[in-house]
């Protein structure tokens, strides 16, 4: 089977990304830089990364205006990385579909965090119920031409049905059973997100934490079947 599982390399700095990256070895071959690592490594650590034959997903979630989103596009693109994040707004994600050209890039649109609830939401002024937010930043995603969609895996199955067979789900909150939340809310197990239709899963903590990170990388594998 193909591995679906993205290891998010949250951790301080390069020396010990590259230490979880040799104890994962084969276990998986997909990480995801968000922003304390590439705040403390920057690019170099990413082109080593690809250069060891890694693929990276770069989660930097881009919400600029949008001259600035499609030249910072155009410039991860140049790296050689496979995914980006940018927010779910329309003129974003346009701005990036603009700055990605015809590079091999492939955008992904943010809905709404996994660390966030209902009351997260009324927080922010947002009038509606959470489904019905990732709803709009779907339909928006779809228009604008990005790639796929990042979600929680409780929403994966409804974003399947609008956007289709060949986008990409990529769903963050996914833990297996008995592992330990943390900061967040809205999760699901290994099984049941790919179940719901997600393409990739980000797991972190469960794996970079573990006492042997390439052992519970392949034992989430066994729970796929």
């Amino acid at each position: 089977m193909n591995n679906p599982i993205i290891v998010a390399l949250d951790v301080a700095g390069a020396a010990e990304a590259r230490e979880l990256v040799g104890k994962i070895g084969d276990a998986a071959g997909f990480y995801k830089v968000g922003m304390e690592l590439y705040a403390a490594a920057g690019v170099g650590f990413v082109e080593e990364l690809l250069a060891g034959g890694h693929k990276v997903f770069l989660d930097l979630k881009f919400y600029d205006i949008p001259e600035t989103v499609k030249r910072a596009t155009a410039a991860v693109a140049r790296l050689g990385v496979h995914l980006l994040t940018v927010h779910g707004s329309g003129a974003v994600m346009r701005a990036a579909v603009e700055g990605r050209g015809d590079a091999g890039l492939r955008l992904l649109g943010v809905t709404v965090l996994t660390s966030f609830d209902q009351s997260d939401l009324e927080d922010l002024g947002y009038p509606c119920a959470v489904e019905e937010l990732v709803a709009l930043r779907v339909r928006k995603a779809k228009e604008a031409g990005v790639d796929g969609i990042v979600c929680s895996p409780l929403e994966a199955a409804r974003v399947r049905e609008v956007l289709g067979s060949e986008a990409l789900i990529v769903t963050p909150g996914v833990r297996s059973a008995g592992a330990g939340k943390g900061d967040q809310k809205r999760v699901a197990t290994p099984a049941e997100a790919m179940a719901a239709g997600a393409t990739y899963l980000v797991i972190g903590r469960q794996i970079t934490r573990a006492a042997d990170p390439r052992g519970e990388a392949l034992r989430v594998l066994t729970e796929l079947g």
